[in-house]
């Protein structure tokens, strides 16, 4: 017998799987996705052509609601084009023009109801043209004389939201006061005559502001704040002394050393006047 013939049989069975043409049924899935998708993008566009903007407004506050929720929709176009009587309770408010009853702090008029855009722009131009007469102004004082060289030694400028800051600080060499009281040097009597020529460029009111410089923990009793009231208080004085009316000062304060110019609380350079050009606007 040959050796072929006590050869083992091997059987060998391969498994077939179904359904591997389709791959399942997650392409379902994506499809459907897909098609709700391009509905929903339709269903917007659709929206967009048919509404009026207060429609569309009234839509997306209801989504993603920018107010407080109201007791209506804000799309009607009905007596009251989507407001009602409770409107005042229910929309954020402006804190213009408020009629309650017993109004709030957060919800009292303030003063400037009826202001249109064009009135709000005019006095926002005014102020911008006010700033810039005082800063042009002061610039030119600069070749004056050597007085007037020196006094400028003392100012820095910068524009905020409050209004121009006319910022008049010590120098190493030259303080503003004489130590520890609010007698003014002579260099102050210079500055305070330059401000008042300056100031009466335009009609703007102002505030001012003393600050100091951190005293030695041997005091007894921190002068600070008196100190840089007494001093705010002063450069008032001063100015009304050289003709601006005393109705344009609206407000004296002293801030002590709480609000530091430089980083070293008992730096020179924190004993300073803000003289603030206020804006009409605010």
């Amino acid at each position: 017998m040959s050796a072929k013939a006590n050869a083992p049989i091997i059987i060998k069975r391969k498994k077939v799987v179904g359904g591997g043409g389709h791959h399942g049924g997650a392409w379902k899935v994506a499809y459907a996705d897909f098609v709700t998708a391009m509905m929903a993008f339709f269903l917007l566009m659709w929206l967009l052509n048919a509404t009026t903007e207060k429609q569309r407004k009234g839509v997306a506050d209801y989504f993603s609601p920018t107010i407080p929720v109201n007791r209506i929709s804000g799309g009607g176009d009905g007596a009251f084009g989507g407001d009602s009587v409770f409107t005042e309770e229910t929309l954020a408010r402006n804190g213009t023009g408020a009629s309650l009853k017993n109004p709030t702090v957060d919800n009292e008029a303030r003063g400037d109801q009826g202001m249109g855009d064009a009135e709000a722009g005019e006095k926002k131009a005014e102020d911008a043209a006010a700033i810039a007469d005082v800063q042009a102004a002061l610039s030119a004082m600069s070749g004056e004389s050597m007085v007037a060289e020196q006094a400028l030694r003392h100012i820095v400028t910068k524009v905020t939201d409050e209004g121009l800051i006319i910022e008049i600080f010590d120098l190493p060499d030259e303080p503003l006061f004489d130590r520890a009281t609010a007698e003014p040097t002579e260099i102050t009597y210079e500055l305070m005559e330059m401000m008042a020529n300056v100031f009466a460029l335009v009609k703007n009111e102002i505030a001012a502001n003393g600050h100091m410089a951190s005293q030695a923990l041997a005091f007894a009793r921190n002068p600070v704040w008196d100190l840089s009231s007494a001093r705010a208080d002063k450069m008032r004085q001063m100015l009304e002394a050289e003709g601006i009316p005393s109705a344009r000062i609206q407000r004296v304060s002293g801030f002590a050393d709480r609000k530091r110019a430089v980083s070293n609380p008992m730096a020179v350079r924190n004993n300073r006047i803000e003289l603030i050009l206020l804006r009409q606007d605010r």
